[in-house]
């Protein structure tokens, strides 16, 4: 008996007979139903088509050999593990605006952010209270364009126009990535970015960036410098319970919070401020009328649903059957951690941040901080951002947050399919290495 060529399988010949049984019927319907039956012509086309493409199908090597081929983009911190719950939610977020409606630049001219949707602020303050992670009394609401602008509209208002010099402005490393450029990028004579705030030693006044739960590596943080002349920005858009416990209300001078990571509405870009002086909200209004005249009224209103939406789900938890937004994405996060620890535990290629569990006075029991970012040390590579991406696996470098190129920073906030096919990588690595 001839041999069959290796390039051949037995699921390749049982493809190629079906493709072939399927000709020979269509032929015999053909010739019974005539030359000019377009029909019969456009279902035998339609069906050749099929048996090819399973042909080519059977002769890829494997799905799970190709998707190693794809590039996981893990860079930004792209909220994207949120959707599953918003596609549960159905219709309770879906808001109707009329073209008649939100025409005007104000919202309420009675207060000093004049662009800010009551509606809005209403669920910002509501919100705070059902998580208790923020003092709301006694301070002004300022809404921006994400926290970003509302960072920029900080810088500004904290600074003196008459000042001899630029005010410096630190965060303790590694701190956020894209605060140095946001000092600098305009090359402002009012503040320029001055490193380190641990390093820090320059006398007279200065801007400390605090950022907790910190970005990259989720532990909380306080202010580093310490002297009288500081002026604190406290950057939380990680204090949610999802990420770490709630120990108690914040309670600042300025503080920023974001839809991005509180509930995962990146595209919505809104953002808002706890301010307690009047006359730095004013300063920040100002900035913000400057740059962008204001905020999108839809945006507000969408971001007011939203809103309105999680609180309800913590208020309404005990009353009906599912999980509140927060209970939902706690969970979430706990298995991710526990799938990544696992991978991380079974080599010696990679280290993690360790973190001590904690009371949230939300869950109402201890809870461990699970931040929405990796910091992952590569233990014998030095430079880990260069080696991952040779994995195809796209990551920020800890020289961008002011550290070791040792560290990467990977967002554990993607798809299922995407966290999936980053612990497949890193353990296939951890087996190579």
């Amino acid at each position: 008996m001839v041999a069959v060529p290796s390039l051949f399988s037995l699921r390749h010949l049982l493809v190629l007979s079906l493709a072939l049984n399927v000709s020979l019927i269509l032929r015999a319907l053909y010739h019974e139903s005539g030359e000019g039956n377009k029909w019969w012509f456009c279902f035998k086309k339609k069906m050749m088509a099929d048996a090819e493409s399973w042909l080519a199908i059977s002769s890829t090597p494997s799905l799970h050999n190709s998707t190693r081929e794809k590039v996981i983009n893990l860079d930004h911190g792209d909220p994207t593990m949120y959707e599953r719950f918003w596609r549960q939610m159905g219709d309770k977020t879906t808001i109707t605006i009329p073209g008649w409606q939100s025409m005007s630049y104000l919202s309420d001219v009675s207060k000093i952010c004049w662009f800010l949707e009551p509606e809005f602020a209403t669920e910002v303050v509501r919100l705070h209270r059902v998580v208790g992670n923020a003092v709301t009394e006694g301070r002004h609401i300022v809404v921006g364009t994400g926290s970003s602008q509302l960072i920029l509209a900080a810088l500004y208002a904290l600074s003196s126009p008459h000042a001899a010099e630029p005010i410096s402005v630190v965060s303790a490393a590694p701190y956020y990535s894209s605060y140095p450029s946001m000092a600098d990028y305009q090359k402002s004579g009012l503040y320029q970015w001055a490193g380190d705030a641990e390093n820090f030693d320059k006398e007279g006044p200065y801007i400390e960036l605090v950022t907790s739960p910190n970005n990259p590596d989720g532990y909380r943080r306080k202010s580093m410098v310490n002297r009288s002349q500081g002026l604190l920005i406290h950057d939380l858009a990680y204090y949610w319970p999802q990420y770490t416990p709630i120990s108690s209300p914040s309670d600042h001078d300025l503080t920023l919070f974001t839809a991005s990571k509180s509930t995962g509405h990146a595209g919505m870009r809104i953002g808002w401020a706890l301010v307690k002086d009047k006359e730095v909200a004013k300063k920040m209004t100002k900035f913000i009328e400057l740059n962008t005249i204001g905020v999108s009224k839809d945006s507000q209103l969408r971001a007011a649903k939203v809103l309105k939406a999680v609180s309800e789900s913590c208020e309404q938890e005990n009353h009906q059957n599912g999980e509140s937004f927060f209970k939902y994405s706690y969970n979430l996060m706990a298995q991710r951690w526990k799938q990544l620890r696992e991978v991380v535990d079974a080599g010696d290629m990679f280290t993690l941040p360790q973190f001590s569990p904690a009371f949230c006075t939300f869950f109402g029991k201890e809870t461990e901080p699970q931040p929405a970012f990796m910091w992952l040390k590569c233990v014998d590579v030095e430079d880990c951002e260069t080696f991952l991406r040779g994995h195809k696996i796209l990551t920020r470098s800890g020289r961008q947050f002011g550290a070791s190129p040792k560290y990467v920073r990977i967002s554990m906030l993607d798809t299922d399919e995407t966290f999936i096919e980053l612990i497949e990588r890193l353990s296939a690595i951890q087996e190579l290495e």
